[in-house]
Formats: structure tokens, C-alpha cells, sequence
């Protein structure tokens, strides 16, 4: 079986056993901070038990990086790392909003660079984005690329959840000069969004991101034809510790990466 098989059925099955719940009482619960220092729910332990799950049941020799439960190690002959988001947007999914997704990859090596799959699945109605290295990125069974030509209407996704001042100052004419921008709540699913040419750019300069945010992200971004870089512009690329936060900018083209980082300069 192809890793990329062994990722989307994990995430066919996370689909599978929380569509119902999001918004349900059931879907709350609070088990404590997860291994990315957020507070786990319900949703998030279920959808972690079931990838876990399945890969004991074929038996599949890789180092887990969850969100939740941390570095499961099921084998000392391990292939790779299995990099899983099993619920991004998790606020989302307990108060009933339909955008939060499941984000599951493998990577070779202890790099962000290393991964060679990715699977986003939109867990609001199963709709799924996927990516092997130098395969293409696909949305089901189509693939996708970046927007390349000029839009009706530029949209300017941009995450500033817990930005600092400073951060806001910086960005502030973007909010001024640009009239659709948008963030929904789950990095993974808009950076998939992007990748299949929803949005023009996508910028976190928060430095908050987890790698198990943007994981699978990466892969899809980058097989779609997108340009994603680090704050500094540099290509992105990170070691994949829990202790990792990155800020990344996710462009179309380079016409509108300068676009942006000409309004963020001033």
C-alpha cells in the first residue's frame, strides 16, 4: 500500500466517525493539554484514536507526532514520521462552525522538508485535498493548481489570532488597501483552499504555527504550484519538534507576493 492510501483512509476514517458529532455536547470535554499545548476535546482524543488505531491494525512502522498524544513511537524500524492535525480548527468543530479538517502527512526525515504526502479532509462535508511529492495536488480526484491569472477579486487570507500589537501595526494596510480578507479558523483547510486558487495569498507571521499545522499543508501548497516562504522570505523549511513555531506566507506568484510585502514594509 502507497503511504498516500494509508493517509487518505486514516482520514476517510476520522471523517467517518466525527462527521455526526461537531456541535454535539459530545464533541466538548476537556482532557487536558495536548502534546501542541492546546486543550484537548473530545473530538480531537476520537480522531486521534482512530488514526492510531488503524495504523497498529496494518501494522504500520512509523514515529506518530500528534497534536494530542504526542510522539508514538510503533516501531523500533520506523519508515518515517506520520505527522497528524487529526482535528485543526477544533474550536470549529465543538461550537458547530462546518470549517475544520483533519491534516495528516509523512515525512522521511525529522524535516519539513522531508514530507512526501499530504491529506487535508474538509470534516464539515468530507470533501478531501491531497499530494504526493512531484505527483501533484489534487482536490478528490481533480488536480489543482494555484490562481495564476488576474481575479475578479484579490482575497488576502490572513491569520491574526492572538497577534500581538506590533504584528497589527504591521499589517495594518493590508486591511486598508485590500477589501477581501479572510481567516476561518483552521490554517490546513485555508492553505488547502489556496492551493486549489480560492485565495491569492495566505499569511501567518504570528510565529505561533505548529508543524502539525501545516504539514500536510506544505506538500499540497508546494505540488499546486504555490510559492511558500518563511517571515524572512527564505524558503520554508523547520525541524518538526513540539517546540517549532513557524510564520509562513503562502503566495500565488511572485506578482502578488511583492504586492503584499510592499504594503507590509512601509
Amino acid at each position: 500500500m502507497e503511504i498516500i492510501d494509508i493517509l487518505l483512509e486514516a482520514s476517510n476514517r476520522i471523517y467517518e466517525n466525527v462527521k455526526d458529532l461537531a456541535g454535539t455536547n459530545d464533541a466538548a470535554g476537556d482532557f487536558g493539554v495536548g502534546a501542541g499545548g492546546d486543550i484537548s476535546r473530545n473530538i480531537d482524543v476520537i480522531a486521534e484514536k482512530t488514526v492510531l488505531d488503524y495504523l497498529k491494525e496494518i501494522n504500520f512502522e512509523c514515529i506518530v507526532l500528534g497534536e494530542e498524544c504526542g510522539r508514538v513511537e510503533l516501531s523500533d524500524k520506523s519508515k518515517g514520521f506520520f505527522i497528524m492535525d487529526a482535528i485543526d480548527g477544533s474550536a470549529n468543530a465543538v461550537r458547530g462552525v462546518p470549517f475544520f479538517c483533519s491534516s495528516l502527512a509523512f515525512a522521511t526525515e525529522n524535516k519539513l522538508s522531508s514530507i512526501t504526502d499530504g491529506v487535508i479532509t474538509n470534516l464539515s462535508n468530507g470533501e478531501t485535498y491531497w499530494a504526493s511529492k512531484n505527483k501533484g495536488a489534487f482536490f478528490n480526484n481533480k488536480q489543482i493548481k494555484v490562481h495564476k491569472k488576474d481575479p475578479v477579486y484579490k482575497i488576502v487570507g490572513i491569520n491574526t489570532s492572538g497577534a500581538s500589537i506590533e504584528l497589527m501595526n504591521k499589517l495594518h494596510s493590508i486591511f486598508e488597501n485590500y477589501d477581501h480578507t479572510r481567516h476561518f479558523g483552521a490554517n490546513a483547510l485555508e492553505m488547502a483552499m489556496f492551493a486549489r486558487g480560492l485565495m491569492d495569498i495566505f499569511i501567518d507571521l504570528r510565529n505561533k504555527i505548529r508543524i502539525q499545522d501545516i504539514a500536510a499543508g506544505y506538500v499540497i501548497v508546494k505540488e499546486a504550484g504555490g510559492i511558500l516562504l518563511d517571515a524572512d522570505l527564505n524558503p520554508l523549511d523547520a525541524d518538526l519538534s513540539y517546540e517549532t513555531r513557524v510564520s509562513f506566507i503562502a503566495a500565488a506568484n511572485q506578482k502578488i507576493l511583492d504586492e503584499i510585502m510592499s504594503q507590509i514594509n512601509k
